[in-house]
């Protein structure tokens, strides 16, 4: 997670139990019951495979399977996926995951 308030408001929501879907061919998207801190961490670069993003409009936050060239301003990177961003892709129909914060 990168230090962003968006990626610190989503610490503090874990754990999570999200519902995933696909999203045009290049994202799995769910929608969070409560929404992000939009105040910094917006998108300057197109995402890319792996990115973990927060569309503030919309209030959810996605998993990028695709670089996705025509980012706007309202994408927030709160991260990025270490391991299995690979496997995105190859899910296919709805999901759901549980989001807990790995600590060293």
């Amino acid at each position: 997670m990168y230090d962003n308030s968006a990626s610190m408001a989503f610490l503090a929501q874990l754990p999570l139990k999200v519902a995933f879907e696909d999203y045009i061919g290049k994202e799995k998207i769910s929608i969070l019951q409560k929404r992000l801190s939009a105040d910094d961490g917006q998108a300057v670069d197109p995402s890319k495979k792996g990115d973990f993003a927060y569309y503030a409009p919309w209030g959810n936050i996605a998993i990028f399977y695709k670089g996705f060239e025509d980012a706007t301003n309202d994408l927030i990177i709160p991260g990025q996926i270490e391991s299995g961003k690979e496997n995105a892709e190859n899910i296919h129909g709805d999901f759901t995951v549980t989001i807990e914060k790995v600590t060293n």
